[in-house]
């Protein structure tokens, strides 16, 4: 039976529009993006036969393009309209943070660092630079490392919250593993950058760790 067949309160684009997309399943989410199915398939069949496929919604949206194409249904155009979405999204969050003060919107940063770092395989490390207001001026990926490490130089992040003429700054880092908790390695290295920065009058306010779940607040645990 073809989609158009169904209940209206059935078909996921009624349901978003009546209910809103946080009534949705991942499945539907996916059809909607998807428009039409396949021959055989709907495309909320298919949508759920991706997500079988891939394990995951997180895995079919991260997935690089030739992981992406090689599925039933998909191909580079969809993989190029994929991407514009993710993009929409990060640049929504980043422009709902610029609004308000940092500390003011800590689920903002939250969603902001998350969408930015939740993706990489492999550990990275960056800063939100603020102003004397707590407002966000830039977004920095500093650093690079393995699977389960990165070199944070504190003199590079010193240089670059000179150049943006910040005021204070959010660290953060993501632990590709998923698990959140920070290691005394993080905790070592906050303290180097928080000495660091004072020598130029830069405070830092928390440092974020970016895992599967929420991001963790270093400042919130009382570890800074």
């Amino acid at each position: 039976m073809s989609i158009r067949d169904w209940p209206a309160a059935e078909r996921p684009r009624e349901k978003l529009l009546e209910q809103g997309a946080a009534s949705l399943t991942d499945a539907e989410l996916l059809a909607i993006f998807l428009r039409t199915g396949v021959t055989g398939k709907s495309a909320v069949d298919l949508a759920r036969y991706l997500l079988s496929e891939f394990g995951s919604l997180r895995a079919l949206l991260e997935a690089d393009l030739p992981g992406f194409s090689r599925h039933l249904g998909l191909g580079p155009a969809k993989y190029a309209q994929l991407q514009a979405v993710l993009e929409m999204s990060r640049r929504h969050l980043a422009e709902r943070l610029r609004r308000d003060s940092a500390l003011e919107s800590p689920q903002a940063v939250r969603d902001y660092l998350k969408a930015q770092l939740r993706h990489e395989p492999h550990e990275v490390f960056g800063c939100l630079f603020l102003d004397a207001k707590h407002r966000v001026l830039a977004f920095e990926v500093l650093f690079r490392g393995s699977i389960d490490s990165a070199s944070v130089y504190p003199r590079q992040v010193v240089k670059r919250s000179l150049a943006n003429n910040a005021a204070a700054v959010i660290l953060t880092h993501n632990h590709p593993s998923g698990v959140s908790e920070p290691s005394q390695a993080d905790r070592v290295l906050t303290q180097r950058l928080k000495d660091a920065l004072a020598l130029v009058e830069v405070r830092v306010l928390d440092h974020f760790i970016v895992g599967d779940g929420e991001p963790l607040s270093m400042a919130e645990l009382g570890w800074m």
